[in-house]
């Protein structure tokens, strides 16, 4: 009989190195991700709405932003048939999820900015 621990990890471990997890989270804790996701949420937009309501977003970042959305499924991309075409995009069911924990970031921002700011000044004369 063998006496030795077994430890098992879940199936996605965000501590472990190559986890897709990590990935992931990387991709939602980024400031843009947060924005454009915050932007889209009450329906679809074009790329021009997008990038007039989130002040300082490059069209570079933006394109790679809603690019990777896309490809993990949060985002979808939706071409209308028109002269010139029309682009939107809108967030998934997956993409609403990620919502709710999103927001609560922004709202935790706002509501400590000062007392972050504060702890900089003080941090920064020492």
């Amino acid at each position: 009989m063998n006496d030795a621990v077994t430890i098992t990890r879940p199936a996605f471990d965000p501590y472990a190195r190559e986890c897709p997890s990590r990935r992931l989270l990387d991709l939602i804790g980024d400031r843009w991700t947060v924005l454009v996701v915050g932007t889209i949420a009450d329906g679809p937009l074009r790329f021009s709405e997008i990038t007039r309501r989130i002040e300082g977003i490059s069209q570079k970042m933006l394109t790679q932003t809603l690019r990777q959305l896309e490809r993990d499924g949060l985002v979808t991309r939706t071409v209308h048939a028109e002269v010139p075409p029309r682009v939107e995009y809108e967030l998934t069911a997956a993409g609403h999820s990620l919502r709710e924990p999103l927001h609560a970031l922004e709202e935790w921002a706002v509501a400590h900015a000062d007392d972050v700011l504060s702890a900089q000044r003080s941090y920064d004369r020492r």
